[in-house]
This record gives structure tokens, C-alpha cells and sequence, in this order.
């Protein structure tokens, strides 16, 4: 009896290899969003001060950087995800495709 083709690519090295490489970088990013925007939190939560502190003799504080910071690396992270994605993962997909459909 033949395999499934379903059988065929969960067997498929690549596909493997595929599969683990990008769970890895993604639970990396994950974790590196968690670390910032729940240090953020933290901050407000249990050291007010830092982000009220104002810049220099102006109204603006500490927070509205940060705070900007952490919306500014997220759109970072997911900019890194994507172009890993659109280039090594999708060659590998279609690399698993080709090898799988032979």
C-alpha cells in the first residue's frame, strides 16, 4: 500500500528540519516580546517613578519613549519573522514540495 502524501512529508528530512527551525526562532521572538513588553509592565507596576520622570525641563516623561520603544520593537521582530519567512522558510517549503511530489 502506498503511503499518504501526508505520510510522505511528515517523514521528508527537510520537512523536519523545516518544522523545528521555525518553531525555534519563533518561540526565540516570542520569548523576546514577552521579556519586553512585560518588563514594561512590571516597570508600571511596581516602579512608577522611572516613567514619570520627565526628560530634561520639557513635559514629556521616560514612558513615552519606552513606551514607544516597545510598539517599535514588536513591529521589528515582526519584520525579522516575516523576511525569514518569506525567503528561507519558503524555500524550504517548496524544496519539501518538489522532493515530496516526485
Amino acid at each position: 500500500m502506498e503511503t499518504s502524501l501526508a505520510e510522505r512529508i511528515e517523514a521528508n528530512p527537510t520537512y523536519q528540519k523545516l518544522k523545528t527551525t521555525r518553531s525555534r526562532y519563533g518561540w526565540m521572538l516570542t520569548w523576546a516580546m514577552l521579556i519586553v513588553y512585560y518588563g514594561f509592565i512590571l516597570i508600571i507596576a511596581f516602579d512608577k517613578s522611572i516613567l514619570s520622570a520627565r526628560i530634561g525641563s520639557g513635559v514629556m516623561t521616560w514612558g513615552i519613549p519606552i513606551g514607544f520603544g516597545v510598539i517599535v520593537f514588536t513591529i521589528l521582530i515582526t519584520a525579522l519573522y516575516v523576511r525569514r519567512a518569506n525567503s528561507e522558510f519558503d524555500e524550504m517549503s517548496e524544496k519539501v514540495k518538489q522532493e515530496v511530489l516526485r
